[in-house]
């Protein structure tokens, strides 16, 4: 039977979480807002116009929007050449390619900034789709990117497993019927996660790598 590793990228995979936080702040203070990093950080994960809605309001001037989201693809961009993969992430698709997942990548991030991260994390060979946010009308926690990631690994749900590490991965999985394993290392705690649908937490991927025997993508269908 086919089964799906579908697995967000930021701070999952990649240590990123908090160069975005920094070069949201920077975009906000540019467009004249003041947005605590704390607030910043729980929203990352966030499409960039749910993002802005989020920590700026329904009430602020829509016509901001755009600039903002630029600023900070702009300002992300500078770190590019230098993204860091957390240690084992390659190894983890890799193996799981090899045992006979379909391994998909359900990502906010397109363009550049994909083509960055992938480069990062060094495993296109093992990954055979990309849900980024080029293809979906609404990102996480909206299903619809898990939903796309299990189509283009031709799966159902339930032949699928999520790897994440916001509440809003947890969330889109749960609502897409798909179970879903939270990572501790984008920042978020494990309450919080396991209250948005997490069945298992790990420390990190390199964590759920060491465990995988025994974990959600052990032996047997998922």
């Amino acid at each position: 039977m086919a089964r799906a590793a579908i697995f967000d990228v930021d701070d999952t995979l990649t240590d990123t979480n908090h160069l975005h936080v920094v070069s949201w702040w920077e975009a906000f203070r540019q467009a004249g807002h003041t947005v605590p990093m704390p607030d910043i950080h729980r929203a990352v994960g966030l499409g960039s116009g749910d993002l802005i809605e989020r920590l700026l309001g329904p009430d602020r001037d829509p016509g901001q929007d755009a600039a903002i989201s630029s600023a900070h693809t702009v300002l992300y961009a500078t770190y590019f050449d230098r993204l860091p993969a957390f240690r084992g992430a390659g190894d983890l698709l890799r193996t799981l390619d090899r045992q006979g997942w379909r391994v998909v990548l359900a990502t906010s991030a397109s363009g550049a900034e994909l083509a960055a991260l992938r480069r990062a994390v060094d495993a296109d060979d093992a990954i055979r789709a990309t849900a980024s946010s080029d293809d979906v009308d609404r990102g996480k926690p909206s299903p619809e990117p898990v939903e796309l990631a299990c189509r283009l690994a031709g799966v159902g749900p339930g032949q699928a497993v999520f790897v994440g590490d916001t509440v809003w991965d947890m969330e889109a999985a749960s609502r897409a019927g798909v179970r879903a394993v939270g990572l501790l290392s984008g920042g978020i705690p494990r309450a919080d996660l396991e209250r948005a649908g997490a069945e298992a937490v790990y420390r990190d991927i390199a964590g759920l790598l060491d465990g995988l025997g025994d974990s959600l993508f052990g032996p047997g269908p998922a």
